[in-house]
């Protein structure tokens, strides 16, 4: 782990507790980020990380492999921690009638099996291979793992994380182990880490959220959504954030494994451009507007519960001249701030602009 005793930080836990020299966070974005990006973000003193809910154990081990061989610094595996939903066939044959006319307008046969990319939760299987590799960090979404697994986990030293969208969220997961917790406000991209509560209308921002949670968290914050630049790292640690996680900044630069037409539309992104929807995996997540979410709603009661939604979108965006239309384009509310900057370089460069933005709100001289 790097040294950090001289971090020009003025909140230095997760550089710390963490081993980093910045407090960076890459966010684990499943299907859009992976090996490249994780070893540019720890290259430039950040923390990397790998989402692991699309991928099977083996794979996990080959990409922290490759990792390793690539990059020093350390390394943050991600997993989800949803409870398996049972098959429902009247939520399926609802969902298939919802998708009928777009079926009909690709010539397919809206009745034909269908499968999508499983999204597994964390079990035996994913936790002997922590037990393996060690980690540094392991990061949970949607909850945490059941006490007997989570034990495992703290067992090997690592550090655990999770995300939390509003304060009693954030106290669960304290209570529960997390050595710090994630604050993830209505901006953020992707999936919502809601776990004790669905509502999303309650939801708060993140410059209204972290503040409450610091105020009762006995554990190191890290404020997620909307924060893509010098001025929101240091609005987070005004606010009383010890480090930052970052994931729409990175979609667009060179690391990422997003497909060009999520490249172009997020090119297109203005303030106003994303909305939450279950439509692509039945749990509420924050996208770019497309033609599914324009037409059918962001939100509906005919999508079945998390992840059944996604297999019955395949067969759509295979057979479809423009896929983008029935594809989740994952990202947060800051999307056009984002640009095509390579992720070390860009980790860098926000590291020098939070630190010259903190420097001139405390009115002294900005580090070297």
């Amino acid at each position: 782990m790097r040294r950090c005793h001289l971090s020009p930080w003025p909140d230095r836990r997760i550089v710390e507790l963490f081993g980093v020299e910045h407090p960076i966070l890459q966010a684990p974005m499943a299907g859009a980020s992976g090996v490249a990006l994780a070893v540019a973000v720890s290259r430039a003193g950040g923390l990397g990380a790998l989402p692991c809910a699309l991928l099977t154990p083996d794979q996990v081990r080959q990409q922290v492999t490759e990792y390793r061989q690539a990059a020093t610094g350390p390394l943050n595996l991600n997993f989800f921690c949803h409870r398996p939903t049972e098959d429902d066939e009247a939520a399926e044959t609802a969902w298939r009638r919802r998708l009928a006319p777009y079926y009909r307008e690709l010539d397919l046969d809206p009745l034909a099996p269908a499968t999508g990319a499983a999204r597994a939760p964390f079990d035996d299987a994913f936790c002997r291979l922590v037990e393996e590799v060690r980690p540094e960090v392991v990061s949970f979404h949607f909850g945490l793992p059941e006490p007997v697994l989570l034990s495992r986990v703290r067992a090997t030293g690592a550090k655990v994380i999770s995300s939390a969208t509003t304060v009693a969220e954030a106290i669960w997961l304290a209570e529960g182990g997390c050595d710090a917790v994630i604050a993830m406000g209505y901006e953020a991209g992707g999936h919502r880490g809601s776990f004790l509560t669905d509502d999303m209308s309650a939801q708060p921002g993140l410059m209204a959220l972290l503040p409450q949670i610091v105020d009762v968290a006995p554990v190191p914050v890290i404020a997620a959504g909307g924060i893509a630049d010098g001025r929101g790292i240091a609005a987070a640690f005004a606010l009383g954030a010890a480090a930052v996680q970052l994931g729409t900044v990175y979609l667009p630069g060179p690391q990422s494994l997003i497909p060009a037409f999520h490249r172009q539309a997020l090119a297109r992104a203005a303030d106003d451009s994303t909305a939450l929807t279950n439509l692509f995996t039945g749990r509420p997540a924050r996208g770019l507007i497309n033609r599914l979410m324009r037409e059918i709603g962001p939100m509906s009661a005919d999508a079945p519960e998390f992840p059944k939604a996604a297999a019955a979108l395949g067969p759509l965006r295979t057979a479809s001249p423009a896929p983008e239309d029935f594809t989740s384009l994952w990202a947060g509310q800051a999307a056009a701030l984002a640009d095509e900057t390579d992720a070390e370089e860009l980790t860098l460069r926000l590291a020098k602009a939070g630190l010259s933005r903190l420097a001139a709100l405390s009115g002294k001289p900005a580090p070297v």
